[in-house]
């Protein structure tokens, strides 16, 4: 398995950047993490921050794990890392109202797991086609899954941001975890908060799955965003993982 990745953040019109990510790679597994605060600027920020530092604090233990029992050792290795991040916020006030949403990636020769909260995305992509993305924890969402409105009206409805479901370090909220078979050559994923995939159109994203992608694609993809935004653009984060072929 050789991985090539790309990845940036781009504050977008807001005053603070409340989006953070975080990857590992090791020569048996890899781990990206994108996560997308809320809840007051400060709040949002260290959400997103401590959730990505517990993954990646937990991650030597669990790593070591995950052929026992892939799902559950995964959702043990998200939990302690809720933990952590209740760590990190000690005694600190405004942990009550701090939320963020995630979006995961693991791989190994064996298998990949997703794992994600809230409308922050994990997308599977291949040269041809989108093969399928994570299902967004929020209203327009729901909306979406009784045909009431459809994939191109979702990112613009006006209850967007409206979530059903995100991580907190006082409350218990169901994190969806999904296995799969390793990753194939030359498919992709992308990890991305909404900030990215709501303004970015599916033929687009596509781009991010041709051989020839790289770091400049990916930045004009995020600019593009940012511009079709209209001067009101959330957060941008980003990363896409390719497997390469090793020869």
């Amino acid at each position: 398995m050789q991985l090539e990745f790309f990845q940036l953040t781009n504050v977008g019109d807001r005053e603070a950047n409340q989006d953070a990510m975080a990857h590992i790679v090791e020569n048996d597994f890899a781990l990206f993490v994108v996560a997308d605060g809320l809840g007051g600027h400060q709040a949002g920020e260290k959400a997103s921050q401590f959730f990505c530092q517990g993954m990646l604090s937990c991650a030597k233990t669990y790593s070591k794990k995950i052929a026992e029992n892939p799902v559950d050792v995964f959702s043990a290795w998200i939990k302690d890392a809720i933990n952590e991040m209740k760590v990190l916020f000690a005694d600190d006030h405004i942990a009550d109202q701090a939320h963020t949403t995630c979006a995961i990636l693991y791989l190994d020769d064996q298998r990949t797991m997703v794992a994600h909260c809230g409308d922050s995305r994990v997308y599977r992509l291949n040269p041809n086609e989108i093969l399928w993305r994570t299902r967004d924890h929020s209203v327009p969402e729901d909306l979406l899954n009784v045909g009431l409105i459809t994939e191109e009206e979702l990112a613009h409805h006006p209850e967007q941001n409206h979530l059903t479901r995100s991580i907190n370090v006082n409350k218990a909220h169901p994190i969806d975890i999904k296995l799969f078979p390793a990753i194939e050559e030359d498919e992709t994923f992308v990890l991305c908060s909404d900030g990215f995939w709501g303004h970015v159109k599916q033929d687009e994203l596509l781009q991010l799955a041709a051989f020839e992608s790289n770091i400049d694609r990916l930045s004009r993809l995020a600019m593009l965003s940012v511009y079709r935004a209209n001067g009101n653009s959330d957060n941008v984060t980003v990363m896409s993982i390719r497997c390469r072929n090793g020869s």
